[in-house]
């Protein structure tokens, strides 16, 4: 209900917009065709006045509907909560350890980031995805994690349904032989009449779908386990980046700190927490956050202010040594490469052999940043900056300096 009175709402109407956009639109256009396709064969394959087995099928899958389409708007809708314009702490001093976005006119709140999409700062924004059309962080992380897991749930159900109905009503009109298949004419004359008749186009509509289902299940599939997997250690995706780049910095200048995440609690479970709750509002305000013990409430902002500091770290200089055509699911760089493709709007750039590159965050198996050009920006003062796998560059060490360090690092490993 709550999903419906934020869209009923006269001052939130003008969200209604981002159902204009190709994500939401490929996305319902699948649940749609999925949804219907699934309905309509499981009336022929399993009549559901006919048995309890084929009214619990038919209600399970209008059920499986209304659960994915509920998370999927209400993590559209309802939004990933954004920090408020000119917020600043409580506290004057703590704002020497946030950083100031100039957009909002605003401190960063801890574990916030601006989006140039949404063009406001997002509260423990994860990433923005294009599906739904906005963030996803603080306030809908749960909603779209959720979606994720039934949306391969509930195409797993339609693609068994799609079997089954192509298999039985095939069954009476072809005799399967030894040596050679021959269709019997007669079967469908002794037959009662369908009450929705399953001719060439309906198998045609039918066989579409459960390529859609399965196609559903992998992708969506390889998402909902990427988001758990950060959930559990209470991280978002640009925070592992952040992590990962603390520990680089640490290894280059050789220093004895340790960078200790401040957001884990140290258990699976009370990370769960931190994200699901029974009454479906995650923890917390979303502007200050509990930490684990022996941190610095302000640790993690502290270390991004380091690396905003340390050039290197922030734009790591990296050379191609395999060429990358651009393509957004490159089939020859690999099968995790392919299925791990970013989840995002951001553009894919072309890479030709022994260009460099400055990156600036990546994943596991994707990395993004600016080509270096002459002038670092194209005529139009534009950069070329985008997605490009990770397999495809090296890190670039241009002077002895540089050598020596990664000398050193090689004989710490």
């Amino acid at each position: 209900m709550g999903v419906l009175y934020s869209v009923i709402r006269f001052e939130n109407l003008h969200e209604l917009k981002r159902l204009c956009h190709w994500g939401p639109i490929i996305a319902l256009g699948v649940i749609a065709i999925c949804s219907t396709m699934a309905m309509i064969d499981s009336v022929l394959w399993y009549w559901p006045l006919h048995t309890t087995g084929g009214s619990v099928n038919f209600i399970m899958l209008i059920n499986w509907t209304v659960m994915i389409l509920y998370n999927y708007f209400n993590a559209m809708f309802v939004g990933p909560g954004y920090v408020p314009l000119k917020w600043k702490p409580e506290k004057a001093q703590d704002t020497m350890y946030l950083q100031f976005c100039k957009v909002c006119q605003a401190y960063k709140a801890p574990r916030s980031h601006h989006c140039r999409k949404c063009n406001r700062c997002v509260m423990k924004m994860d990433h923005h995805c294009p599906w739904i059309n906005n963030c996803c962080g603080y306030q809908n992380h749960a909603s779209f994690t959720l979606f994720l897991l039934l949306a391969p749930l509930g195409c797993i159900h339609a693609a068994f349904i799609f079997v089954m109905t192509m298999y039985t009503q095939l069954y009476n009109r072809i005799s399967f032989g030894w040596n050679t298949v021959k269709i019997d004419m007669s079967a469908a004359k002794r037959d009662p009449l369908p009450i929705i008749p399953f001719g060439l186009s309906a198998f045609a509509a039918s066989l579409f779908a459960l390529g859609l289902a399965v196609g559903t299940t992998i992708a969506v599939g390889m998402l909902f386990f990427i988001q758990m997997k950060v959930i559990l250690r209470n991280k978002t995706s640009i925070e592992s980046w952040i992590e990962e780049k603390a520990k680089d910095r640490i290894q280059y200048y050789q220093t004895a700190e340790t960078f200790v995440f401040p957001y884990d609690m140290g258990s699976r479970w009370q990370n769960f927490k931190q994200v699901f709750t029974w009454s479906g509002v995650p923890e917390g305000d979303g502007l200050e956050w509990p930490i684990r013990e022996g941190c610095h409430p302000y640790s993690l902002t502290i270390e991004q202010l380091k690396q905003k500091a340390d050039k290197r770290v922030r734009s790591v200089r990296y050379k191609v040594i395999d060429a990358y055509s651009g393509a957004c699911c490159p089939l020859n760089k690999g099968i995790k490469t392919f299925f791990t493709t970013p989840c995002t709007e951001e553009p894919r750039i072309s890479l030709k052999k022994g260009e460099l590159i400055l990156v600036t965050r990546g994943l596991r198996h994707w990395m993004y940043g600016d080509k270096i050009l002459d002038h670092l920006a194209t005529e139009d003062g534009s950069r070329i900056r985008g997605w490009f796998p990770r397999k495809c560059v090296e890190k670039f060490h241009c002077d002895a300096e540089t050598d020596q360090a990664s000398e050193g690092e090689k004989k710490n490993r």
